[in-house]
């Protein structure tokens, strides 16, 4: 690991000062992505801004058709909040079943979405409601957030600040995870949201990605037997030693079924 410079700062426009001074600075969540990256010297900031403990990040807020969480919400805060269970618990069954406690206990839905790690759980639920990243600069669609691996739309001194998630009608996650770290071999996010059908995938790609074919079968009919015989293309699915592109094909189609019928339920 490189020599770096730790600041907490007190506020957020603190912090943004300091990641706009100096391109090499990153910002520091849960640091559950970061730090191993630190670790392989796959990345080489010159200082870390600590955004732990800034009270703007760590809102719950509810709308007539919304809810908004703000980014510093741990997983734990997030699968045990009653504001969440009551409006959203499509997100508060993700959030508890993400790693394991260790991982719940330090790493943040802004974090998680901020690094657009592949086997992420929360770019699914961003893609599959439809949800707008708020940040200190301006609104992103979900659509736009994630570009690629380790990739999103945030630019040099923007930080997530909230998530603003529309409420489903009906929603599911069903995920397959890698029996070692608890991460997304393949996650399926099925939502109807606004009267709209809304599939979406992590784990399978080099970043979370929705599924029209599906989507348009489910706007016809949602019911599982409308999506039993579509076949998934293995192309850019990803391929590690966890599963082969092949095999995550065949789980995006296990799992979707499966999120449908939860979400029927």
């Amino acid at each position: 690991m490189h020599a770096f410079e730790y600041i907490k700062p007190n506020t957020v426009w603190e912090a943004v000062d300091l990641l706009d001074a100096d391109e090499d600075a990153r910002p520091l969540a849960g640091g559950m992505t970061l730090l191993p990256t630190l670790k392989q010297r796959l990345a080489q900031p010159t200082q870390l801004v600590d955004l732990a403990g800034l009270e703007d990040l760590q809102i719950i807020s509810e709308g007539p058709s919304s809810l908004t969480i703000g980014a510093m919400k741990r997983h734990v805060q997030v699968a045990r909040s009653p504001s969440i269970n009551a409006f959203l618990p499509v997100i508060a069954h993700l959030a508890e079943g993400i790693g394991d406690p260790h991982v719940r206990n330090r790493g943040t839905i802004g974090g998680s979405i901020s690094n657009s790690d592949p086997a992420a759980d929360y770019p699914a639920a961003v893609l599959g409601l439809g949800a707008t990243v708020i940040t200190n600069r301006r609104e992103i669609d979900g659509q736009d957030f994630f570009t690629g691996l380790f990739s999103t739309a945030l630019e040099q001194g923007e930080i997530v600040m909230a998530i603003r998630f529309p409420l489903p009608e009906r929603a599911a996650y069903i995920k397959f995870p890698n029996p070692a770290s608890r991460y997304a071999a393949v996650g399926v996010f099925v939502a109807r949201v606004k009267g709209e059908a809304r599939v979406a995938v992590t784990g399978a790609g080099p970043c979370a990605f929705r599924l029209p074919q599906m989507e348009e079968a489910l706007d016809r009919s949602f019911a599982v037997e409308a999506i039993q015989d579509i076949e998934i293309s293995q192309e850019g699915l990803n391929a590690d030693p966890s599963a082969t592109p092949e095999y995550r094909a065949h789980l995006i189609g296990v799992m979707a079924r499966r999120a449908v019928e939860a979400a029927a339920r």
